[in-house]
């Protein structure tokens, strides 16, 4: 039976738990189908459960784990208990108003990831942001937005950089293209507080920090920004998130996240070294 690690957030719980379901139920060679009427559900629902797509009712799951032939005993009791958890709402729902529900699966992941490495090619990463240069991204990017719903974003934003400081949350390993410290996003006070915000940062013991240079010429991101979180627990992939405008990608594959990962090396070998990008920020600033 897999615990889950003192941190973990519901949406791991939910991904553990539908792993579990889906083991259980081929374990007994019953289809989704089978599964599905068992709980007056459809085929696709049982996918969801599995995937930790949705949210669970314990009496599904108890019924589920009955059909499963796991009636009684402490495994049944430990999934049920699992049940409780995964439906917990992690602290971001109460930012529904301004997160994208897409988003919102992102956030939970991140939340409970032991490493997340990342490749931006437009903006600094979001964990990397201050609050002005977030702002003037949000405002730029939706001019529609009123003023407090900006504000909204921007807090969201910074609630979840609490991962970095407050020393409970996943080491964050970005490569940021040049191009990212050379746009000058909401004017030069604004670029110049994010890059020293930058450099405050990348000296923290859970930040590593490197920048693709502009004179390496072509290099093997060429595919656009990308993340693949790691979790401490190892019934879990690896997950690769991109992002796109009104949605998000979700890849588990092991072939699709290889694929990932092998780009990342090579963008982390190619980089310049955390100190030689700690020296290429400061040269910025000193030119400013």
């Amino acid at each position: 039976m897999t615990t889950v690690q003192p941190g973990g957030g519901s949406m791991v719980r939910r991904i553990l738990l539908g792993s579990q379901l889906r083991r259980l139920r081929e374990g007994c060679a019953i289809t989704r189908e089978d599964a599905g009427y068992a709980i007056r559900a459809s085929e696709s629902k049982i996918s969801r459960m599995e995937l930790g797509r949705v949210s669970f009712k314990e009496r599904d799951v108890a019924d589920l784990l009955s059909l499963y032939g796991l009636s009684t005993g402490p495994d049944r009791e430990a999934l049920l208990a699992l049940v409780r958890e995964a439906n917990k709402s992690g602290w971001w729902h109460s930012y529904n108003d301004v997160l994208p529900n897409w988003f919102q699966t992102y956030i939970g992941l991140e939340e409970a990831a032991a490493l997340i490495r990342t490749y931006e090619v437009q903006f600094v990463p979001g964990l990397l942001q201050g609050e002005d240069y977030a702002r003037a991204i949000f405002a730029q990017n939706r001019p529609a937005l009123a003023e407090e719903e900006i504000t909204r974003r921007v807090a969201l934003r910074t609630r979840r950089q609490k991962l970095l400081t407050e020393g409970r949350g996943p080491k964050l390993w970005a490569v940021i293209d040049e191009a990212a410290l050379r746009r000058p996003v909401g004017g030069p006070e604004v670029m110049r507080a994010q890059l020293e915000h930058l450099v405050e940062l990348a000296q923290l013991p859970s930040v590593v920090l490197q920048v693709m240079p502009f004179r390496f010429g072509a290099h093997a991101g060429e595919s656009g920004a990308f993340s693949v979180l790691r979790f401490p627990e190892q019934d879990l992939p690896d997950v690769v998130y991109v992002e796109q405008l009104t949605s998000a990608l979700y890849l588990d594959k092991r072939d699709d996240v290889d694929e990932y990962l092998q780009v990342m090396e090579r963008l982390c070998v190619d980089s310049l070294t955390p100190q030689q990008t700690l020296d290429l920020l400061q040269s910025i600033l000193k030119g400013q």
